[in-house]
C-alpha cells in the first residue's frame, strides 16, 4: 500500500505560515531559538547536541507520535520544558523558532524542508535530502527560495571535521599527488533478522519502520551509503557521469522490500576517475566505514574517527614477494570528538556570526549520485547521470 504523506502525518492540516519577527527570537543577539520536528532516534541524539550548546535554547517541539515526545523530554536536555506540537507547522509559525532541526523520514523532506524555507528558518536538515529524484527536484526548486541570509545545513557531517578538512587539504595541496580513485567502505550491522516482531498497531508500522521500504526511504544505498557517496563526490571534486554495479540478497527480508543487503558500484567521474562504493550489511557486528583515497604519491584514509596518510619512505619496499606488511603509514591523528558536534557547532557559528550558507546543492547531488548507485545494481546495466535525472 503506498503511504501518502496525508495518511503519514493525519491531522496535519495546511496553516498559514507567517513571517519570523527578528533574527533571534525578540531579542538580537540572543540564544538562537530552536525547534526539533521530529523526536525519534536521530532527532534526539543532533538535538541532543545543539542543545547543549551554550548559545541555544530549545524552545519547540514536533513529532506525531506521543512515545517519541516523551522520550525527547526525558533525554534531550530542555526538552521537558519545550512547547509541544503534532502539527510541524505549527511549529513553524513560532516567531522565536529562529532554526529548525528536520529529522523525519526521508520521504518528509522535501515537505518539510518546503515549508522550512518558506518559514524562512535555518534550517538543519538531516541526510539524505530525497528519497526519489522527484523528491529531489522538489528540493531544488524550494532551495531556489532560500532567504539570501539564511543558513541552510544537511546532515552530511563529515564535510565539517577537522581530520575530514585536513585530508580535504592535503588531497587539494597534491600531497597524495594525481588522484584518479576513491573507494567508500559502509560495511556494518549485526545478525541478518530471521523474524518481523512489530511493536506497534498495523496503521502505524509503515511510518515507524519507514527505514525497510524504498518509497519511503530510498534503500540503503541511499539511507545509509550516502555519507560515503558523497565523500566520493567531495574528494573526486565532481558528480559522476554514470554508474555501473551489481547487488543482492544474501538473507530473506522479513519485513520490508530491500532488494539489496550488500552491493558494489562503480561511478565514473570526469578525467578519468573512479569512485567505488563497497556496501555489506548484516556484517554480524564487524563494522568497517571508511573512504580511502588513492593519488600518484601517496593514500589517504579518512574515517569517522581518524584520518592516515599513506606513501613511500625509507625502506618501504618489500623484502620479498610473500611480505604483505604495511610499512608506509607517514601520519594518523585521531578525531578529537563525535563529529555531529563538529558539524552542530558550525551551524550555530554562522547563524551567529550572519554569515550566509548553503549546502543544498551538495545534499541533492550525494542524494542523487545514491539513486544513480541504486539505478545501476537495480537495472544491471550502466546508467547516466541524465537518464537518473530524467527518470521523474
Amino acid at each position: 500500500m503506498r503511504v501518502s504523506r496525508r495518511n503519514a502525518l493525519k491531522g496535519a492540516a495546511a496553516l498559514t505560515v507567517i513571517k519570523p519577527g527578528t533574527a533571534f527570537g525578540t531579542q538580537a543577539n540572543s540564544a538562537v531559538g530552536f525547534g526539533i520536528i521530529g523526536t525519534g532516534g536521530r532527532g534526539r541524539y543532533v538535538g541532543g547536541h545543539m542543545a547543549r550548546d551554550g548559545r541555544t535554547r530549545l524552545v519547540a517541539i514536533c513529532d506525531i507520535f506521543p512515545d517519541r515526545i516523551d522520550l525527547a523530554k526525558t533525554h534531550v536536555p530542555g526538552a521537558a520544558k519545550a512547547r509541544v506540537y503534532t502539527n510541524y507547522m505549527q511549529l513553524l509559525e513560532q516567531e522565536d523558532v529562529d532554526a529548525v532541526l528536520i529529522t523525519t523520514p526521508v520521504f518528509l523532506h522535501p515537505e518539510h524542508f518546503e515549508a522550512a524555507v518558506e518559514a524562512k528558518k535555518h534550517i538543519y536538515c538531516e541526510k539524505p535530502a530525497a528519497p526519489d529524484v522527484a523528491g529531489l527536484k522538489r528540493i531544488a526548486r524550494a532551495a531556489r527560495k532560500i532567504a539570501p541570509d539564511r543558513v541552510v545545513q544537511w546532515g552530511f557531517q563529515q564535510r565539517f571535521s577537522p581530520e575530514y578538512l585536513r585530508a580535504k587539504a592535503m588531497v587539494e595541496g597534491g600531497t597524495i599527488g594525481d588522484v584518479k580513485l576513491a573507494l567508500s567502505f559502509w560495511i556494518l550491522g549485526g545478525v541478518p533478522p530471521a523474524r518481523f516482531n512489530p511493536r506497534y498497531p498495523p496503521e502505524q508500522r509503515r511510518i515507524r519502520y519507514w527505514g525497510r521500504w524504498t518509497e519511503l526511504s530510498g534503500g540503503p544505498i541511499v539511507e545509509q551509503d550516502c555519507h560515503g557517496v558523497d565523500m566520493l563526490n567531495w574528494f573526486l571534486k565532481a558528480r559522476p557521469k554514470s554508474a555501473v554495479g551489481r547487488g543482492g540478497l544474501r538473507y530473506p527480508v522479513v519485513y520490508g522490500d530491500w532488494t539489496t543487503d550488500h552491493h558494489d558500484i562503480i561511478y565514473t567521474y570526469p578525467e578519468g576517475k573512479e569512485g567505488w562504493l563497497i556496501s555489506i550489511k548484516h556484517a554480524a557486528g564487524f563494522r568497517d566505514v571508511k573512504e580511502q583515497i588513492f593519488g600518484s604519491k601517496g593514500m589517504i584514509e579518512t574515517a569517522r574517527t581518524y584520518y592516515k596518510l599513506h606513501g613511500p619512505k625509507e625502506g618501504w619496499r618489500f623484502t620479498n614477494a610473500d611480505s604483505l606488511e604495511d610499512r608506509s603509514l607517514i601520519e594518523k591523528v585521531e578525531s578529537k570528538r563525535e563529529i555531529t558536534i563538529d558539524a552542530v557547532e558550525h551551524f550555530f557559528d554562522k547563524i551567529l556570526a550572519g554569515e550566509p550558507y548553503n549546502m543544498t546543492s551538495v545534499a541533492v547531488e550525494a542524494t542523487a549520485t545514491s539513486i544513480l548507485g541504486r539505478m545501476a545494481y537495480e537495472y544491471q546495466r550502466e546508467v547516466t547521470w541524465e537518464e537518473m535525472w530524467r527518470s521523474a
